[in-house]
C-alpha cells in the first residue's frame, strides 16, 4: 500500500519487499495503528454495536455494506487536500505491477487506481448514484464497517477503525436532521453517556461570519481550519493562526467575536445575537433552520442536548447545511459528528440528491467506556465445562455434550483426558461456573457429577435433572 504522492524509482530494498524476498524475521505485531481484538475486547465491541444497531433499526434505518476498496477516482477530491494525503492506495497486481516497476520512473498514478475506504459517506453517495432507482425515495441507511486512514497513530486514533453511520438521502426536510440527531442521542443514552451535548451550527452561518468579517472567499477554508481549533488552542491561539494564514488582525478579531458569541448564552439568546450580527439574507435563513431544529427536537431525545455553537466548523469540505458534533465537558474531543451534504451524490451522477448523516466514533466510545468503567458484566464463558476422566469412552461424552447444546446450554468440552485437577483449573481460568465430571462409572449409570466451582458443592444428576439444573443459568 502506498500513501505518499512522490514520484521516484523504487529502491532495491523496496523491490525486494514487493517480490516477497525479504529475509527479515517476521513480526507478530499488527501494523502500526491497527489492532488485534482478543475475546474480551470483541465481546465489549459487540455489546456496543448491538446497542447501536438496535436503535438504528428502531428508527427505520436499513443496513448497507460496501466494498473495502473503492476506485481512487471515487475517493480523491472528496475530503480536501489533507484527506487525499491520508488515503491508502492499493498497488496494482501481477503483470501490471511488474511492468510499472520495470519503468525507470514511477508515478503514483501508475502504481494504483484503487484505495481503501476512507469513510462511509462517499461510498454511500456512490451507491445512491448507482442504485437510486432500486432504493426507497427517502433512503434511511445505517452502515457499520471499518475504514482506513494513513494518519499518525495516537491514543484513541488509529489507521484502521470502525465507523457507525446513519444517513438519510432524498429530502431537504429538517425532519431528516431531527431523525439523525435523535437516533444518535438514544444510542448514547443507552450506552450510559448522559452528560454529552450536541454542538449545532450551519455551514452558511460560518460562511456568513467569514464574509462579514471581511475575509476573502479564497481564505475561507483556511479560516475554517483555524476556527475548528478554538476548543484546543483558545482564542489567542486561533487569532495567531488566522494571522499566520494571511488574515488581518481586525478580521481575525471580528471573526472571533462572532464565533464566541454563544458563551454563557442559551440557544435563544445565541440565535438573537447572531441575527443581529449577521444581516445577510442567507445567514438569516440558516439561523431560521437552526431555530426550527431546536423546536422540532424540544420534546425528543436530542432536544436537551442541543447547544448552538458558532465555532463548530467540521473539517470535511462536502457539508452544505446544518452540522453537528457530540461533545462533553467530561472529556476532550468528540464522539462523532455529521451534517447535511446536498452536493456529494451529484458528483457521481447528473442528479443532485440531498442528504444528511452522522458518523459515530466507535473507538472513542469504547475507550471512554473502558476508562470510566461503564460496561455492565458481560458473559463470554461457557456455562459448564465437561471434564472426561482418563479411560472414559469419549463417544458417549460427545453425545451428552451435543444434547446439552441442543437444549440451549453453552458447553465447553475439555479436549484432553488428563487428571481432573488440571481440567477444573482450566474451567476456573475461563471463569466457567460449573464442571460436569464424567468418568467410566457415570457413562454406565448415566448419572453425572455437576460441581459448582466457586462453592465446591456438587450433586449427582441424571440427564433430565441435569438439563433442569443448567437451564436457568
Amino acid at each position: 500500500m502506498q500513501h505518499t504522492a512522490s514520484s521516484a524509482p523504487l529502491s532495491a530494498r523496496s523491490a525486494e519487499i514487493f517480490a516477497g524476498e525479504s529475509t527479515d524475521m517476521v513480526s507478530t505485531k499488527p501494523p502500526s495503528g491497527m489492532r488485534d481484538y482478543l475475546p474480551d475486547a470483541v465481546v465489549k465491541r459487540r455489546y456496543v454495536l448491538s446497542k447501536v444497531e438496535s436503535v438504528f433499526q428502531r428508527y427505520g434505518f436499513l443496513p448497507l455494506e460496501t466494498p473495502t476498496m473503492e476506485h481512487l477516482s471515487t475517493l480523491l477530491g472528496k475530503y480536501g487536500d489533507e484527506g487525499d494525503q491520508l488515503l491508502y492506495r492499493v498497488l496494482h497486481r501481477g503483470e501490471r505491477l511488474g511492468r510499472t516497476l520495470a519503468q525507470a520512473k514511477i508515478d503514483l498514478a501508475d502504481l494504483a487506481e484503487l484505495g481503501l475506504r476512507y469513510d462511509l459517506t462517499v461510498p454511500l453517495a456512490r451507491v445512491v448514484a448507482q442504485y437510486g432507482h432500486q432504493l426507497p425515495r427517502f433512503f434511511k441507511r445505517y452502515q457499520i464497517q471499518p475504514v482506513w486512514r494513513a494518519d499518525r497513530p495516537a491514543k484513541g486514533r488509529f489507521r484502521e477503525f470502525y465507523q457507525c453511520d446513519v444517513d438519510i438521502t432524498g429530502t431537504t426536510s429538517l425532519v431528516a436532521e431531527t431523525e439523525v440527531m435523535n437516533a444518535i442521542s438514544e444510542v448514547l443514552a443507552e450506552l450510559g453517556f448522559h452528560r454529552v451535548n450536541i454542538a449545532l451550527n450551519h455551514r452558511v452561518v460560518l460562511r456568513s461570519m467569514i464574509e462579514v468579517s471581511g475575509i476573502a472567499p479564497a481564505l475561507e477554508g483556511t479560516a475554517l481550519v483555524a476556527i475548528d481549533k478554538l476548543d484546543k488552542i483558545g482564542a489567542d491561539g486561533v487569532r495567531a493562526e488566522l494571522m499566520e494564514r494571511g488574515i488581518t488582525s481586525e478580521a481575525a478579531q471580528q471573526l472571533l467575536a462572532l464565533t464566541t458569541v454563544a458563551q454563557d448564552k442559551d440557544n435563544a439568546a445565541t440565535l438573537q445575537a447572531l441575527r443581529t450580527m449577521l444581516p445577510l439574507p442567507q445567514a438569516q435563513q440558516a439561523l431560521s433552520d437552526l431555530e426550527t431544529l431546536c423546536q422540532l427536537t424540544a420534546d425528543a431525545p436530542a432536544g436537551p442536548r442541543l447547544r448552538l455553537t458558532p465555532a463548530l466548523a467540521r473539517g470535511l469540505s462536502y457539508y452544505t447545511g446544518p452540522i453537528f458534533e457530540v461533545v462533553s465537558d467530561d472529556f476532550s474531543g468528540s464522539l462523532g459528528g455529521g451534517g447535511r451534504y446536498d452536493n456529494l451524490v451529484g458528483m457521481f451522477s447528473n442528479k443532485q440528491v440531498p442528504a444528511v448523516g452522522f458518523s459515530l466514533g466507535l473507538e472513542r466510545i469504547l475507550l471512554l467506556m473502558e476508562e470510566q468503567q461503564m460496561f455492565p458484566p458481560l458473559r463470554m464463558a461457557a456455562e459448564v465445562m465437561v471434564c472426561a476422566l482418563p479411560d472414559t469412552p469419549l463417544a458417549p461424552v460427545v453425545g451428552l455434550v451435543s444434547r446439552l447444546r441442543q437444549a440451549g446450554v453453552t458447553v465447553e468440552l475439555y479436549p484432553e483426558q488428563i487428571r481432573l485437577g488440571r481440567q477444573l483449573a482450566g474451567a476456573d481460568d475461563l471463569q466457567i461456573p460449573y464442571a460436569l465430571i464424567v468418568g467410566p462409572d457415570e457413562v454406565v449409570q448415566q448419572r453425572y457429577t455437576l460441581k459448582h466451582l466457586a462453592s465446591g458443592a456438587q450433586q449427582q444428576l441424571d440427564e433430565a435433572a441435569l438439563l433442569e439444573a443448567l437451564r436457568p443459568i
